[in-house]
């Protein structure tokens, strides 16, 4: 089944990507690290307010600078890919994208991320999950 194309409308973005048949690969710390190394590198084509990484999949709040959210999310899953080097599917295809409506709309997904490590039972608190932005030196675009 073809995945229906995406328009190249402005604005900022909710978005989940789920890695292939749901494999923990970021349960590994150092392909952890590495996903927040290529979300670092690609930067300057967004600005990124939230993001959590979680065992099997990643939610981002972001707003595409000078390229649309589809060449965004290629940039993001194929250089993550290419630096992981692994000879297996590393992502399912596409990604579920959400466009933030509203400041409202804004915390209210901001919390779902920083709370979903917390809900998944991997954490005490928000605070306490390595890979989040609710915690991370990564610094963060305001809204």
């Amino acid at each position: 089944m073809a995945i229906p194309q995406r328009t190249a409308t402005a604005g900022t973005f909710f978005i989940t990507t789920v890695s292939y048949n749901r494999r923990r690969i970021f349960q590994v710390t150092r392909n952890a690290e590495l996903f927040l190394e290529t979300l670092q590198h690609y930067r300057p084509h967004y600005l990124l307010h939230a993001f959590v990484l979680m065992p099997d999949h990643a939610h981002l709040i972001l707003t595409p600078r000078d390229k649309t959210l589809p060449q965004i999310m290629n940039l993001i899953k194929g250089g993550y890919s290419h630096r992981l080097a692994s000879k297996l599917p590393v992502w399912q295809r596409g990604y579920t994208d959400h466009l933030i409506q509203s400041p409202q709309d804004f915390t209210t997904r901001q919390t779902y991320i920083h709370q979903n490590p917390v809900t998944a039972h991997l954490a005490a608190t928000p605070e306490a999950y390595p890979h989040t932005s609710a915690n991370t030196p990564i610094p963060l675009d305001p809204y």
